[in-house]
């Protein structure tokens, strides 16, 4: 995201801790936006014909299916920074920063307990030890962690530190463990922190880190600076996100456009225009690439804009979704894979054996079903989880208990 001033304006902690401000809606509503894409990402994880990350520029639908889900994660984290930033300044509910910095701690490593057991079981219905995936909730947790640190300096800090990396980190992407001179012992150490793949397995448990800490701690990092902005009046924050959003969708264009550095896959010339365009935007996301955050960060932000006006009525169950996304997400991979199972029983066991250590990354090729089945589970995930969504949404609404911030 570009440096511009507005949203890493300082707000003294004081001011900041002495704002009532309602929940904003926008915010959720994006949130939820994006919890719901998360789900035909999943459903076409664990359903669909593809790959974990389909690039096949030949296969337009199933391309644009997996792009347009590429914003889930991004979104996702910057709201967590934003959110962070935000705390200190709910009406009735104003934590002081030694508090905020105990909360962003411990809920770092309460995700990171999730993300080791229960997420885990989720996405294999395997309770003994086995594959364990490292992908969002890991990053959320660390990154949240890593914020508990940050945090005790000015925002406008804090959004500079996560300017940097994530702009900078791709100036990472030729380096190797053997490069920084780190003993084979502690190689695994790079690939938690910049890379994608498995980590030494032990005990019977086999690691993989999906998603690489260094970029994702910038994006929260970044968010946290974000969230000034949304201390402003009202027709100022949708000025400055306007603009932010243009100039890093921008970005995003000119990075890619000269086709150095932002990204380790450069575009190339296709038989079509469209192919072209697919290209264009097939940015890395593992880990993720400046053109990759660019262009998902930038029409988020113009979103946020369109949005804080008002939510259109017809939309509003998605704010529902927004605000509970940690019982929607770990939810929603038991429902999804729990549909896979049935459905694969139903019609012959097409996608092999769910029930023992399944992962869609050991999807064997040529199995799932095709693009419209995916969409129809899909649909019926996200309208299964919405009752459980509003009841959730409500007892939060209600009660204050300390314990339901954590969930």
């Amino acid at each position: 995201m570009p440096s511009a001033a507005l949203p890493f304006r300082s707000t003294p902690r004081e001011s900041l801790a002495s704002v009532a401000r309602p929940r904003l809606d926008s915010i959720d509503w994006v949130r939820g936006l994006v919890m719901v894409l998360m789900a035909l990402d999943h459903t076409r994880d664990f359903v669909g014909t593809s790959a974990l990350d389909p690039r096949d520029l030949g296969q337009p639908a199933l391309f644009v299916t997996r792009w347009v889900t590429h914003f889930c994660a991004p979104v996702f984290v910057l709201l967590a920074g934003v959110s962070a930033r935000l705390q200190a300044g709910r009406a009735g509910r104003g934590k002081s920063p030694a508090e905020v910095r105990r909360f962003l701690w411990t809920r770092g490593l309460w995700l990171l307990l999730l993300e080791w057991t229960v997420v885990r079981v989720a996405w294999t219905f395997d309770l003994l030890p086995g594959f364990l995936p490292m992908q969002v909730i890991w990053a959320i947790g660390w990154s949240m962690v890593a914020l508990a640190f940050l945090v005790r300096l000015p925002g406008s800090v804090v959004g500079g530190i996560g300017l940097a990396l994530v702009a900078g980190h791709n100036l990472l992407d030729p380096l190797s463990a053997a490069d920084l001179g780190l003993p084979d012992r502690l190689a695994w150490l790079w690939t938690v922190l910049h890379g994608f793949g498995p980590l030494p397995a032990s005990g019977g448990v086999e690691p993989f880190v999906a998603y690489a800490l260094i970029p994702w701690i910038g994006v929260i990092a970044c968010g946290y600076g974000l969230g000034a902005v949304f201390t402003l009046p009202a027709t100022e924050r949708r000025r400055a996100l306007y603009a932010l959003g243009a100039a890093t969708t921008a970005l995003f264009v000119f990075v890619r456009a000269i086709n150095g550095y932002g990204d380790p896959n450069p575009w190339e010339a296709q038989p079509t225009g469209f192919a072209t365009l697919l290209s264009f935007l097939n940015c890395e996301k593992y880990p993720p690439s400046l053109a990759f955050l660019a262009m998902t960060l930038g029409p988020a932000l113009l979103l946020l804009a369109v949005v804080d006006r008002g939510v259109p009525r017809p939309l509003r169950s998605v704010v529902v979704i927004g605000r509970v996304p940690l019982l929607y997400y770990v939810a929603h991979l038991f429902v999804i894979h729990a549909a896979a199972v049935a459905l694969s029983a139903w019609v012959g066991d097409p996608l092999g054996t769910l029930l023992d250590g399944f992962h869609p990354m050991n999807k064997l090729p040529g199995t799932g079903f095709t693009l419209p089945v995916v969409y129809a589970v899909f649909a019926g995930v996200v309208v299964a989880l919405y009752p459980l969504c509003r009841w959730f949404a409500a007892l939060k609404q209600r009660r204050r208990d300390w314990w339901l911030s954590y969930l």
